[in-house]
């Protein structure tokens, strides 16, 4: 049995009380440093080591991950899978009336929050067609706009949705990338298992099976906990004032076992690693005050900002995030904003890669 957490805290608990705006955390990006495609092999994109005691910050490459990640660590992975979750289609009987459907979150078997364009054609009850072999009723309007959409296909032939959608969908990459994806695969990590996410854990991305094999024999843990990937994650922030934000809620999972793995590694004087800012709010949004690791699932909203004290996080490995975005904001929570802003400065001078496909800071 799932040890008994108070879920309200994944709410309401990372909230605190600052003066931060959403232009305290800009930062000048010239055009050219938004990676377009992804490199390989993948652990050969650079790597920022940040050490927070010290201040001192190195260049390597991410294959290099292995030199900072010690015997009774724990790596913690977030096993979510993209589906192709990007749809074009038309009104039912009306081929002229085109609509895009983005599928973000899964409300209960066959229906979905989508972001529909253009959202006035997308009214209740009306019936869309996509690929001659999966039909959308529009049921209902989210605060936000979003769409609640009832999805129908036959289930005969197909297993389930995403075995339709992995016939007519498209990967779901950010606007920021303009070019084509030739492999689906590499918008995956190589550990993904549990499919569900409109957007990729991207951090995870860097991982090889070989450099996994690596960090394994050197006695660290790989412990997988799941959260499905939402555009809540990356929605820009509107309000002017940082604790004014509201994020959108995203479906996460932590296993009795993976909790037990987490749980011990720390009794035994390992680390905490977290691999992306997903599996961090996963970790954040199912730990208690003592430090302790629940096995939980549910729907987190949790939004770390600076002023946020980490409960489960020792050391995080991410990307480099947008300007004003809610992830540049939680990496800025774990060291500092100023000392973010300025590592993101000096990785702009020293031509880093940034986003998706980019290159990868750890922070230690």
């Amino acid at each position: 049995m799932a040890d008994k957490f108070d879920q309200k805290e994944l709410y309401v608990g990372s909230r605190t009380d600052t003066d931060l705006t959403v232009s305290d955390f800009d930062y000048y990006l010239p055009e050219e440093r938004i990676a377009q495609t992804p490199l390989y092999p993948r652990d050969s994109s650079r790597l920022m080591v940040i050490d927070r005691s010290t201040g001192n910050i190195e260049h390597k490459h991410f294959y290099d991950i292995c030199d900072y990640i010690n015997e009774n660590d724990v790596l913690v992975i977030n096993d979510s899978r993209v589906i192709p979750a990007r749809i074009y289609g038309h009104a039912e009987g009306d081929e002229s009336s085109a609509v895009e459907l983005l599928l973000l979150k899964e409300r209960e078997k066959d229906v979905w929050e989508c972001l529909a364009r253009p959202g006035k054609k997308v009214k209740n009850g009306r019936v869309f067609e996509f690929g001659g072999i999966l039909k959308a009723r529009a049921i209902d309007v989210c605060e936000d706009g979003n769409r609640i959409v009832g999805f129908e296909y036959d289930k005969e032939k197909y297993q389930n949705l995403f075995a339709v959608l992995h016939e007519i969908g498209l990967m779901p990459l950010p606007p920021y990338i303009t070019e084509t994806l030739k492999d689906r695969e590499r918008y995956q990590t190589v550990y993904s298992r549990e499919e569900g996410s409109a957007a990729a854990p991207t951090a995870g991305l860097h991982f090889t099976e070989e450099l996994l094999e690596r960090i394994k024999k050197k006695g660290v843990d790989i412990v997988p906990v799941m959260l499905h990937v939402g555009l809540g994650t990356f929605r820009p922030v509107k309000t002017e004032r940082v604790d004014e934000h509201i994020m959108h809620t995203e479906y996460f999972s932590v296993s009795e076992d993976s909790a037990e793995r987490i749980n011990r590694a720390r009794a035994n004087g390992g680390r905490i690693i977290a691999v992306g800012t997903t599996s961090a709010r996963t970790l954040e949004s199912c730990t208690d005050d003592n430090g302790r690791v629940h096995a939980l699932s549910g729907n987190t909203g949790i939004f770390i900002y600076p002023g946020y004290k980490f409960k489960a996080v020792d050391s995080l490995v991410t990307n480099f995030h947008l300007p004003k975005s809610t992830l540049l904001m939680l990496v800025s929570a774990l060291y500092s904003r100023e000392a973010m802003l300025k590592a993101y400065e000096i990785a702009v001078k020293e031509e880093y890669r940034f986003f998706s496909f980019g290159d990868a800071m750890m922070i230690i």
